[in-house]
């Protein structure tokens, strides 16, 4: 058809957003670049009071977070303020370093969801399935909302 515009499919879809949180800036660029490269529009922050102030003032599918930074809560807080945010991003941290011999970790099951970054394929396949989830939760709820409303 002469005159006529047709938008790809990739045109209309949009990015999910991915907040990496991490203060070492080697570790940072990197995991952005990764995740780029796999198909994720991402911001960065290098501390805690940045990561929540960009939380603040967009909206994220998942806000990744390095534990270890400018000091030993400050990962916490950004996963504390993730979960009452009104978007309800997924949230995990991710593992930049490996444990020194003989220090002990946190059993995983404490932990909200952990990512390796050392192994892209795995990496990439964590941040889609931490997103999937968030999606179906969103959809579980927007379905449940509407059955409330006729019911």
């Amino acid at each position: 058809m002469v005159g006529s515009t047709i938008a790809s499919p990739s045109a209309s879809l949009r990015l999910a957003r991915v907040l990496l949180v991490d203060d070492d800036p080697a570790s940072r660029q990197a995991i952005q670049w990764v995740l780029q490269a796999g198909g994720y529009e991402v911001d960065t922050a290098a501390s805690a009071a940045e990561a929540i102030r960009l939380m603040d003032q967009g909206e994220y599918e998942l806000i990744l977070t390095d534990l270890k930074m400018e000091s030993p809560e400050a990962g916490w807080r950004v996963l504390a303020h993730a979960r009452i945010a009104p978007y309800k991003p997924a949230t995990a941290f991710i593992r930049t370093y490996r444990e020194p011999e003989g220090e002990e970790e946190q059993p995983e099951e404490e932990h909200p969801a952990a990512v390796a970054a050392e192994d892209v394929p795995k990496l990439l396949d964590a941040v889609a399935e931490l997103i999937s989830r968030r999606a179906r939760r969103q959809l579980a709820r927007t379905l449940a909302g509407r059955r409330k409303r006729r019911g």
